[in-house]
């Protein structure tokens, strides 16, 4: 091919089509269990997370419910990928050997938010949310006037038992007002050496000879990303407005090029440069909203 800016933009032409039909065509699973919140700064504060507003009967005056304020906030990162090809390769036609690889590009810029949202989810045990504590702990602060402590996680593998006991958690949760907060599970994600267990939970119509009672109360989601945490599972609430997880955009993950014969990298490395980049991140929102486990022991069924 003949380096000219018209074939230059032709080619890439070619590159951004392959890229853009790989990110359209790859499908995601984040939106399952994250809430996309728009952002136009650096970071968005959440400062409101900390109570679930209450309907109550009206007398007298109103109640007014003041929220409470905490401190917590998710700050944009920036994200790239960027891939070189060299002049040679396209006066010699070869271009063409190029195009999975701008497919692949796409592809992972697609999935980058499951990397981001399901990597959050993972790091629940340690990283906090709003009320400082970890996402997953043992001493959140519930009940009227938050005076009872409870726990949204568990070190149990999988079981009948230990679903169970997560989903009675999680449905036996009261708010500021002593009432409860009506939360009802309905997604259960698990790493792939999991999904037997899952399936057997919730989708088989016996266990051990006994009609299964759990099945259908709620769905199974198997996440590739879990796979090097296998031991790892979560129930989740996600059909409320605010979903357990917070994915934050900022910029999406746009391709753009360097194509000219005055960029620097072309003059001095003989190179044409593409890339892709964005500004997102990924955090929490109601703890209250999910359970997590890290299956460490086994002493229930």
């Amino acid at each position: 091919m003949i380096i000219n800016q018209q074939n230059l933009h032709g080619l890439n032409v070619a590159y951004s089509t392959a890229y853009n039909k790989a990110f359209q065509g790859r499908k995601t699973q984040y939106e399952r269990i994250a809430t996309v919140v728009p952002s136009t700064t650096a970071s968005t504060d959440y400062k409101w997370l900390g109570q679930m507003p209450q309907m109550r009967e009206w007398i007298g005056e109103r109640e007014i419910q003041s929220l409470s304020a905490y401190n917590y906030a998710i700050r944009n990162k920036k994200f790239e990928m960027t891939v070189a090809v060299p002049r040679d390769d396209i006066e010699d036609d070869t271009y063409g050997v190029y195009a999975p690889m701008f497919a692949n590009i796409g592809e992972a810029a697609a999935e980058h938010p499951d990397v981001l949202v399901f990597d959050a989810l993972k790091a629940g045990f340690k990283e906090n949310c709003y009320d400082g504590k970890p996402f997953f702990a043992q001493d959140h602060a519930s009940g009227k006037d938050g005076k009872q402590t409870v726990s949204n996680m568990t070190t149990e593998k999988l079981s009948t038992d230990a679903y169970v006991e997560a989903r009675a958690a999680m449905m036996g949760l009261l708010g500021d007002q002593g009432k409860s907060l009506n939360i009802v599970p309905n997604l259960l994600v698990v790493s792939p050496a999991n999904e037997k267990m899952g399936r057997l939970i919730l989708e088989a119509d016996q266990i051990e000879g006994t009609t299964n009672v759990l099945k259908g109360t709620a769905e199974l989601l198997v996440v590739t990303e879990l796979a090097d945490q296998p031991d790892y599972w979560f129930l989740l609430a996600t059909q409320k407005a605010l979903k357990p997880i917070i994915y934050q955009k900022r910029k999406p993950i746009k391709l753009t090029s360097k194509t000219n014969d005055n960029d620097d990298t072309v003059f001095m490395k003989d190179q044409f440069i593409w890339g892709a980049d964005g500004r997102s991140n990924a955090g929490y929102g109601f703890w209250q909203m999910a359970y997590g486990s890290t299956g460490t022991t086994s002493s229930k069924g």
